[in-house]
């Protein structure tokens, strides 16, 4: 059996958990391959805007399922609300268990002050900001589709697979200004606030950098997502890491067998019973 890696603190963000361009599997594998101190899930876990009763597969379920073990066994999970999961914010500064409903975090981390939170808050001061919206709603759910079906003629035909979406968002000019301009907006904030790290979500793309203006620095962090670049962002050793599922060499984990031999009534079962009273 193989041993999972201890990690302070993980971050993962824009899973959209309830939508065909969901990588479930994938980051089921990532989270049976870890043992956090901390889960932050920085925003759009789920996709409450998409979600439908004709599309929540198995393997969507046990991701929820997971991250509740992770919490019965002892894991301080911080949910942080998003933009497509904005509904849970009338929960925020709920307490289940081990499990946090916020809208935004601060931690220190070894003396170092870090602030979460997800990102859509910029949206209505960053002008052009409205393809993101776009982009995340049903048109990139349908772009995922062909995507997957280009993908799949791709590896058959022995050729590596493409990113419809990556090549869209890196080769129109109003993108890639909204994601500079979210960058800015977020790192001159967390200078101005005297925040040694600033963490979000939301724009899908996986970074991290040290910025600079007149008044500091601070670095900046985004943790990707689970849609097209899977990946996250892990807090060991006094220092941050990018993880990619992609590069990943390990010996691939797989669910545990208890998670992977239930039925999907006993698993909606499992994921929707606590106790009343760890309600805070």
């Amino acid at each position: 059996m193989s041993i999972k890696r201890k990690v302070e603190v993980v971050v993962i963000s824009d899973v959209h958990l309830g939508t065909y361009g969901c990588h479930a599997k994938q980051l089921l594998t990532y989270l049976e391959s870890i043992n956090p101190k901390t889960l932050v899930l920085n925003g759009d876990i789920i996709d409450i805007w998409q979600f439908s009763k004709r599309y929540f597969p198995k393997p969507h379920l046990k991701v929820i399922k997971k991250i509740m073990d992770f919490a019965a066994n002892g894991v301080d999970v911080i949910y942080i609300t998003g933009n497509h999961d904005e509904m849970l914010r009338k929960f925020a500064d709920t307490k289940i268990g081990n499990i946090s409903i916020v809208n935004k975090k601060v931690m220190y981390l070894d003396g170092k002050k870090a602030w979460f939170f997800h990102g859509d808050v910029f949206d209505a001061s960053i002008q052009n900001a409205k393809w993101i919206a776009k982009l995340g709603g049903y048109g990139y759910d349908f772009l995922i589709l062909i995507n997957r079906f280009v993908n799949w003629i791709l590896v058959n035909m022995g050729k590596e697979k493409y990113s419809l979406s990556k090549k869209i968002k890196n080769s129109v000019k109003q993108a890639l200004k909204y994601i500079s301009d979210f960058e800015e907006v977020a790192t001159d904030l967390a200078i101005q606030n005297g925040y040694d790290y600033v963490i979000c979500g939301h724009i899908h793309q996986p970074k991290i950098v040290v910025k600079k203006n007149k008044h500091g620095e601070t670095t900046y962090l985004n943790s990707g997502d689970w849609v097209e670049n899977f990946t996250a962002l892990e807090y060991q050793f006094k220092r941050w890491k990018l993880y990619n599922y992609s590069q990943d060499k390990r010996a691939p984990f797989f669910a545990d067998s208890d998670i992977k031999e239930m039925e999907l009534n006993d698993l909606i079962a499992a994921i929707t019973v606590f106790n009343p009273k760890d309600v805070v």
